[in-house]
């Protein structure tokens, strides 16, 4: 691979890059489309998957095509007024309400940490290491991503060289890719040292128990108390964070998503005061219609405020309208 094709490599997203990949072999393989394509071509595999795949995953498969052809030196087939058009009737037929993680809340969070907390101390105390590991593991991953706010993907790809840590006070994190971050410059993130629930203890505990000096912060523990070079994947986060909230007991752990945490924690900050805009610069959001998608309303069905209203008190004028209809 020439420096040339090295950095065009780099300057995709991995994530991005493999959806694109997997978008152009199912076209081609799997649906039977040739490349290079024409509009017709690509608006009849539109309408071929409008009743199987959500608008936002044809968009995506839209864009891998359309990166394909741009980096083929073809026209891109994409951007015609068929396909728009095509695409504006598919979502119009076919309308699908958007689905979001289900916030996990400080009295789960609670409830989680004190069943972790036992079972590190069961484990240590029977010299079970695996266990043990991986009991501190979960416990570092839970409270960082809840506290922190962390996408997912930003979890597995902590990496402890990146990370300072100051018992009793706090952390910065450096993330050299995130989602929000255009200009690829890294951003920097910070989370406080709490008297309970503690993220910054919960890490340096890990950290010192699985002997961690560079590489990624949350890595795979096998049955023999061996841990793993790689990071965690992204796909196994979710089975994983499920699992631990169906161990201590947590009712419906199959509606979590690594998105409950960072959900969570917006509800829980909004809760307690925290304007949007603070909000937005601690999570690390760039536009309020971001932010607004992981935050509920405090009466989301508005029944405090329909309630507050049909117990107050008759104005005046209401009671001069009712003595009108009386009987003299």
């Amino acid at each position: 691979m020439s420096k040339i094709d090295h950095y065009l490599h780099a300057g995709t997203r991995n994530n991005t890059r493999i959806a694109y990949q997997s978008a152009i072999r199912q076209y081609e393989i799997e649906w039977g489309g040739f490349l290079p394509a024409t509009s017709e071509n690509i608006a009849q595999y539109l309408v071929d998957h409008a009743e199987k795949l959500a608008i936002n995953t044809l968009r995506q498969r839209l864009a891998a095509l359309a990166q394909w052809h741009i980096d083929q030196g073809f026209p891109d087939p994409t951007k015609t007024p068929l396909i728009k058009k095509v695409l504006r009737g598919i979502q119009r037929e076919h309308p699908v309400q958007e689905k979001q993680a289900k916030p996990f809340q400080l009295e789960q969070l609670e409830k989680v940490d004190h069943w972790l907390n036992q079972a590190i101390t069961t484990a240590n105390a029977s010299g079970d290491r695996a266990s043990e590991l991986r009991y501190t593991r979960n416990r570092a991953l839970l409270l960082l991503g809840f506290w922190r706010g962390f996408r997912g993907d930003e979890l597995t790809r902590l990496q402890v060289e990146y990370i300072e840590a100051t018992p009793g006070q706090g952390m910065s994190f450096f993330l050299p890719h995130t989602k929000g971050d255009r200009q690829n410059k890294g951003v920097t993130f910070k989370a406080p040292a709490l008297k309970q629930f503690c993220p910054v203890a919960a890490y340096t505990a890990w950290k010192e128990l699985a002997a961690l000096e560079s590489g990624p912060v949350f890595r795979s523990v096998n049955r023999w108390g061996q841990i793993g070079d790689q990071g965690l994947h992204m796909d196994s986060l979710i089975p994983l964070l499920r699992t631990i909230f169906k161990d201590a007991g947590v009712a419906g752990s199959n509606d979590y998503s690594a998105h409950s945490l960072r959900r969570g924690f917006a509800n829980w900050a909004t809760g307690n005061g925290w304007d949007l805009k603070t909000l937005m610069e601690y999570v690390g959001w760039k536009s309020v219609q971001s932010a607004m998608r992981y935050v509920d309303a405090a009466d989301p069905f508005a029944r405090h405020r329909v309630e507050s209203s049909l117990s107050a008190p008759a104005t005046p004028d209401a009671l001069k309208i009712e003595n009108k209809f009386e009987p003299s």
